[in-house]
């Protein structure tokens, strides 16, 4: 992809802030629109352009990346914000969000007609991982457009894995995300024995996070994932274990054993963090 081309950015909150940040520090060319003129800040000291409209934004832009927090968030932004309408032919719409893989392929479809190409392209890592440029970005849609976009995810991303056509990369990142949330209702299980044994819990967690029984998500606790974060993680991890439910339901398979950990775990997480950052000295 030539450095000329124009990517558009739209969500800047906690995770898609760093990312359009990493775009514009890449030496792409960054256009951003913002709901809120706060929500700016993030890209303060980058390079950018800022569009007053969706609709201005769409027509300055090849690429154009959404980070929201649900499909219908994408679907108000496509339909009652515009953004369908200003998309030129040949364009390329990447969802960065997490959501239902069915309803991804709607979209897909649905932009396929105005001939602009979709892709589901849901990131893992939250924000320390966009900070970090250290996100895993799976993609579902054309492969054609994948390569295209690789620089993109490239600014972002230290892993960007194509997993087959429009659908696949939602179903990857909540296959992705049941495993989390299963490590993570371990972890509650396994802590809430050393609790009642009398152990002291952030010792334990110091061990263990160094040790043989570690997960990506216990090493998070107390770090990226602190108390006050964690009644709005568990609110997205239980978001997305009903569309992993879904998904695999409607694929025929039987994962309720899968989704019932997976809720135990999100329902356990502020309980858990709370006790590893409350037996340090220094909470």
């Amino acid at each position: 992809m030539k450095p000329s081309l124009n990517i558009g950015f739209i969500g800047l909150g906690d995770q898609g802030g760093p990312m359009a940040r990493a775009i514009g520090e890449s030496g792409l060319k960054l256009h951003v629109w913002a709901r809120r003129t706060r929500s700016l800040e993030a890209v303060a000291g980058v390079p950018h352009t800022v569009h007053a409209s969706i609709k201005a934004l769409a027509e300055a832009c090849d690429i154009i990346g959404l980070c929201l927090r649900d499909d219908r968030d994408l679907w108000d932004i496509l339909d009652r914000q515009g953004l369908l309408k200003a998309l030129e032919p040949g364009t390329i719409v990447i969802n960065h969000g997490t959501g239902d893989p069915d309803e991804n392929r709607r979209i897909a479809s649905y932009l396929d007609e105005v001939h602009v190409t979709f892709l589901d392209a849901p990131v893992s890592g939250g924000r320390p991982g966009a900070v970090a440029r250290a996100l895993t970005t799976f993609v579902g849609g054309d492969a054609a457009a994948f390569e295209q976009c690789q620089p993109v995810f490239g600014t972002f991303s230290t892993q960007a894995v194509h997993m087959g056509r429009s659908g696949s990369g939602q179903v990857a990142k909540l296959l992705n995300n049941a495993l989390t949330m299963t490590n993570l209702k371990n972890a509650v299980d396994v802590f809430g024995f050393a609790d009642k044994l009398g152990l002291n819990i952030s010792s334990l967690f110091d061990a263990v996070s160094a040790s043989s029984g570690s997960s990506a998500v216990l090493r998070a606790l107390g770090t990226a994932i602190t108390p006050g974060i964690a009644p709005h993680l568990q609110e997205l991890m239980r978001k997305d274990i009903e569309h992993f439910a879904d998904a695999m339901s409607s694929r025929g398979l039987d994962a309720s054993e899968v989704v019932e950990r997976g809720l135990g775990g999100a329902n356990g997480l502020l309980d858990l963090v709370q006790r590893v950052t409350a037996s340090r000295p220094n909470a």
